[in-house]
């Protein structure tokens, strides 16, 4: 009896330094290029019920966080309130177009992609669309700024110099299937996330036509997606199950999987790493080990429901937006009714290359 009870100790600690072992050498808790996140509150954002994407524009240095009601842009520098766009219902994204010198934010509960001058930030008028506008690119081959609508399953084109006050979206293009995040290739494709067909559907945006499909598997629920543009990748953020999806956007081919946490809601690509960006408060940071082979290398605790951000190339800092919950929501899929946000508690958490 002895001798079973020390050779079942002995396996007990065999066991427990291979676990150590394997903890150790996990890629997520390896020291990596990225640093710890910061945490800067954005005094006069004003009321947060509701945020989503957020955008830099690297020319001005200047983030745009959508808050639902109003579009506060922040110096990405000095985290101080640059301007405040008001007047929105329930806003989604922005796009912006300096050859026009426009920004193009998507309203979802009204319906509408609110134009604003991209010097002033007057707002200059209101283009009727879809309900449930959401994700909204500008895309330079068709000159046009592009907008999905989740409940309506559909993108819409809007020319980029349509008249504000009485200008007109051009007719939607019905994509079978409900619409998440999408980009733009800049020669003449748009890549759009079906989260509910676990699809990803390819526009041509000359011709204003669907010409592809492709499966999201071994991923599904797709809701962020990224670009390489160099290398024709799509990186895609997927919930159900919690995956991020490296795919060929020339064919669709999916050649790459990693695991990410739960409640993606923006994935970024920027100087060859890729940054999924979760609601439990996980920021995963990808790199490509060998070809066509993506492996985690870091996972950073950011802050609850920081889901979206946005990253500024030349510094490679990555933004994410998000407040303090009085009550938290009850699952990630969104912020629900029964949740409570702190007032005057928005932030932007900022991840830096270490050392910067």
């Amino acid at each position: 009896m002895n001798n079973i009870i020390r050779s079942v100790f002995a396996l007990s600690l065999a066991l427990v330094a291979v676990n150590i072992t394997q903890a150790q050498s996990s890629p997520s808790t390896k020291a990596g290029p990225y640093g710890a996140a910061k945490i800067s509150p954005i005094a006069g954002a004003g009321e947060a019920k509701y945020w989503d994407y957020l955008n830099f524009d690297q020319e001005r240095g200047l983030l745009f966080a959508s808050l639902g009601s109003h579009m506060a842009v922040i110096n990405a520098a000095t985290g101080k309130m640059a301007a405040d766009i008001t007047g929105m219902v329930r806003n989604h994204g922005v796009a912006l177009v300096p050859s026009v010198g426009r920004g193009f934010i998507s309203d979802g509960d009204e319906g509408s992609v609110v134009i604003f001058d991209l010097k002033t930030f007057a707002v200059l008028g209101k283009i009727k669309v879809d309900e449930d506008a959401d994700g909204i690119q500008y895309d330079p081959v068709s000159n046009k700024v592009w907008v999905v609508a989740g409940d309506a399953n559909s993108i819409t084109p809007i020319a980029a110099n349509v008249d504000p006050k009485t200008g007109k979206a051009e007719s939607p293009v019905a994509l079978g299937g409900k619409p998440e995040f999408f980009q733009m290739d800049y020669q003449g494709k748009a890549y759009v996330n079906l989260t509910d067909k676990n699809e990803v559907a390819v526009i041509d945006t000359k011709t204003a036509k669907v010409v592809a499909r492709w499966s999201a598997a071994p991923g599904g629920g797709n809701t962020a997606m990224a670009i390489d543009r160099e290398h024709h990748r799509l990186f895609l953020g997927c919930r159900n199950p919690q995956k991020l999806i490296v795919m060929d956007a020339n064919n669709g081919r999916v050649i790459s999987d990693c695991p990410i946490g739960e409640g993606c809601d923006a994935v970024v690509f920027d100087d060859g790493y890729v940054f999924a960006s979760t609601r439990d408060g996980n920021l995963a940071v990808n790199h490509e080990t060998s070809p066509g082979k993506f492996e985690l290398l870091q996972t950073i605790p950011t802050k609850f429901w920081c889901g979206t951000m946005a990253v500024d190339p030349k510094t490679h800092t990555i933004y994410l937006p998000t407040s303090d919950f009085e009550i938290r929501p009850n699952s990630f899929a969104r912020v629900d009714k029964g949740a409570l946000i702190k007032p005057d508690s928005f932030v932007i958490v900022t991840v830096s290359r270490s050392g910067k």
